[in-house]
């Protein structure tokens, strides 16, 4: 605090003693910093966030509810939401992640978006395998990616997707059973759990 560090509630965060925060950073309530963390200056680390064996920029903004983790980067003024995991990646300069993600073994290129709900699926049981996302890609949301599989500068994901084969830059990727309705299910169904219970 003494260099410049600003604890918002300071009584209630847990630094481990190997911890380097830069000057000018924001550490919110109810923040774990374990082993081996590196936070860089003027970063903001947001309430119930737990980091350890990770690297955080210039700038960047992580949480709240915020898990990073063996190996983790963040870079200059990327952004790691809400309930955002993130696991042996790398998260690219103003790349963002911002709600309820897990990205593990992956790099995400500058200025990439990650939506929600979106994961990479980085095991099989046996193995461990990347995910390769290049530069201002756009991933739809609840999209997953199962690695191992890169996706091209500039390319987008559909939400809903399940991505298992490489993206080429600037394409759209869609993977999805095509919609079907019954316009009058519903109501059948209802009528007949109403007359069952009746």
């Amino acid at each position: 605090m003494l260099r410049g560090v600003r604890f918002i509630l300071p009584e209630t965060s847990y630094l481990n003693y190997d911890a380097e925060i830069g000057p000018g950073t924001i550490i919110e309530p109810n923040v774990f910093v374990g082993a081996k963390v590196c936070i860089a200056e003027n970063a903001k680390i947001m309430g119930y966030s737990y980091l350890s064996n990770c690297v955080i920029h210039q700038k960047a903004s992580i949480g709240p509810f915020a898990h990073l983790r063996d190996n983790a980067v963040v870079k200059e003024e990327a952004a790691i939401g809400n309930f955002v995991e993130v696991k042996n990646a790398l998260i690219g300069k103003k790349a963002k992640a911002k709600h309820l993600s897990y990205i593990g073994d992956a790099s995400i290129g500058e200025g990439s978006n990650i939506g929600a709900g979106a994961i990479t699926c980085n095991y099989n049981g046996f193995e461990k395998f990347k995910t390769q996302i290049g530069k201002n890609v756009m991933v739809g949301v609840n999209a997953t990616l199962v690695a191992p599989v890169q996706v091209g500068d500039g390319a987008y994901i559909a939400a809903g997707s399940v991505i298992t084969e490489d993206v080429a830059p600037d394409s759209l990727a869609i993977s999805r059973v095509q919609q079907q309705e019954n316009a009058t299910w519903a109501s059948k169904f209802r009528a007949k759990y109403l007359r069952k219970l009746s």
